[in-house]
């Protein structure tokens, strides 16, 4: 009997060893800066973790789509849909037209100064603001003052959300300031009292959020889980996943993870919305 509990041991210590020694397999994400905080949360509360590692890196959503393209990233983080051209790029590149994953959703808000007292902008004034045809506060109720522009550059998804849904496609004011993430443009507006922006609603830190109406005559609404869960308000977006293949092993337990109950309440818990209400 000694013998077979020695036995068993022996056995139990060998297979801990060889669970030990087992190499963890390394899962890339690149892409969208919008979406850096939140899959970095999930990388961090993601359950199967000691099968698994993780680097993630922004750049924007057009970067991560180059890089899925071109077969250095495992899954591709985008704020906006793969263009057609991307991808007949990468079904050229890969035999396969990519997967895509709704993985949560956002509103795109916009940020000005907290002084500032205009509080709402119809998705017009938006257009001719960031298109620079208005330039001074007063024309659309606020100071008398130059419009500082902030915007986000041109790899950004959040930038080409922006630029199709709200400006129509047009190009954005030569006089625009363009930032290399969320974040940066939201401390510059923090400190520019004639400064407006856009960019993730779970960025509204010591700044403020405008409510917007689609159209004159329309309601004002201001971002919140309810009225984009809804719809009601007018710039809300899905986020996504991107791969170049049907996912399997590690990489298919991480995004199973991800759209279950527990990775949707991460998306509540960084400040964005689940995909289901």
């Amino acid at each position: 009997m000694m013998n077979f509990f020695k036995h068993a041991v022996v056995l139990l210590l060998v297979a801990t060893a060889a669970a030990m020694a087992a190499p963890k397999q390394r899962i890339t994400i690149k892409g969208s800066d919008t979406m850096v905080i939140l899959v970095q949360r999930w990388t961090e509360k993601y359950t199967g973790k000691a099968t698994a590692e993780f680097q993630v890196t922004g750049g924007g959503s057009g970067t991560g789509i180059a890089a899925l393209i071109n077969g250095t990233t495992d899954i591709c983080a985008s704020s906006r849909p793969m263009k057609p051209a991307e991808i007949s790029q990468l079904k050229e590149k890969t035999g396969y037209a990519g997967m895509e994953i709704r993985v949560a959703r956002d509103g795109l808000s916009v940020y000005t100064h907290a002084s500032n007292k205009v509080k709402q902008l119809t998705i017009d004034q938006l257009s001719k603001i960031f298109t620079g045809k208005i330039t001074n506060w007063k024309d659309v109720g606020g100071a008398d003052a130059k419009i500082i522009l902030y915007s986000r550059e041109n790899n950004s998804g959040t930038y080409e959300f922006f630029k199709e849904h709200v400006l129509n496609k047009q190009d954005f004011a030569s006089s625009a300031q363009h930032m290399a993430g969320t974040a940066a443009l939201i401390n510059a507006i923090s400190k520019d009292k004639n400064g407006i922006g856009y960019g993730g609603a779970a960025y509204a830190k010591n700044v403020k959020a405008l409510a917007v109406a689609e159209r004159e005559g329309a309601p004002y609404v201001t971002p919140n889980k309810k009225t984009i869960l809804s719809g009601e308000y007018p710039i809300s977006r899905f986020l996504y996943f991107y791969l170049s293949q049907r996912p399997d092993g590690e990489i298919k337990k991480f995004v199973d993870w991800v759209l279950s109950p527990s990775g949707q309440k991460v998306v509540s818990d960084v400040g964005y919305y689940p995909l289901k209400k």
